[in-house]
Order: C-alpha cells, then sequence, then structure tokens
C-alpha cells in the first residue's frame, strides 16, 4: 500500500458516497487508475464495505447502553451459544469479547428505557450461564465511534 492508496482510504472514510471522479480528483489521478486501485483494495479486504450512518432517534434506538458481562464458564458450547444469541439480536450494535474480566463489552441502541429492561430479561438474561451483568447508561456522547 502506497501514499495514493492510503489517500483514497482517507477519503472514502470521510465520505464513502464520493463518486469515482470526485475521488480521483482529491488523490491526483486519473478515473481509470483510481477506479482500479478502488477495486483492488476492496478484493484485498482493506475496504471492507460502505455504510450509511442514520440518526438513532430517527429509527427509535436512541437509548445506547454498554454492559460488561461476564459467564459462568468459558467452554466452547457456552461460548458459541452466548456469542450467536446475542450477535444475531438487532439491539446490538457492538460484542467484543475481552481479556480478562469482564468477559465480554457489549452496545446496545434500543427506544428508551423499558425497552432496555425488556431486551435485557428477555434475550440477555435468559441466555444460558449468564454470569453477571453490568450496565452503564451513557450520560453524553463525546466522540461518537465509526
Amino acid at each position: 500500500m502506497d501514499a495514493i492508496d492510503e489517500a483514497i482510504i482517507a477519503e472514502l472514510e470521510r465520505d464513502g458516497r464520493l463518486t469515482n471522479v470526485e475521488l480521483a480528483q482529491r488523490v491526483g489521478l486519473t478515473t481509470g487508475p483510481c477506479l482500479r486501485r478502488v477495486q483492488r483494495l476492496e478484493a484485498e479486504g482493506v475496504i471492507q464495505g460502505y455504510r450509511a450512518v442514520v440518526d438513532p432517534a430517527s429509527v427509535g434506538r436512541s437509548f445506547e447502553v454498554l454492559l460488561d458481562l461476564s459467564l459462568e464458564a468459558q467452554d466452547a458450547e457456552t461460548v458459541e451459544r452466548f456469542e450467536g444469541t446475542l450477535a444475531q439480536a438487532e439491539e446490538v450494535l457492538e460484542l467484543r469479547r475481552l481479556f480478562g474480566n469482564p468477559d465480554y463489552f457489549v452496545r446496545v441502541a434500543v427506544a428508551d428505557l423499558p425497552a432496555y429492561e425488556a431486551f435485557l430479561s428477555r434475550r440477555v438474561m435468559t441466555i444460558p450461564r449468564v454470569k453477571n451483568v453490568t450496565s452503564h447508561f451513557t450520560m453524553k456522547t463525546v466522540k461518537p465511534g465509526p
């Protein structure tokens, strides 16, 4: 990867909807070589996809909760069941398995506190061998994630 590839990535991170013409102008290439580079970066998995950033309130998901979660055991069946269940939940924005304690970090977005309580009691706490859940409610988002 060279400086032009890095410039392409930086421009697409800022605005993934750039046309190839606009992108080529910004990085100092003609359209053909620019498109080939973007396609190569996609094929190599450097660019993994494009997405829309949606206002959470507009889609009824403005209440965000961060969970620290631990399991009773770390055997393959317990871990696979837990990860598979939560990874499929539309409320879960992010799921990370951690070294140390807690076992997992989970980022959840729902409409409001009652919706979170329902998610926690009906989806999370029904997963076998969930040991401990600590919920952290966001006061203010200082710097949003990508």
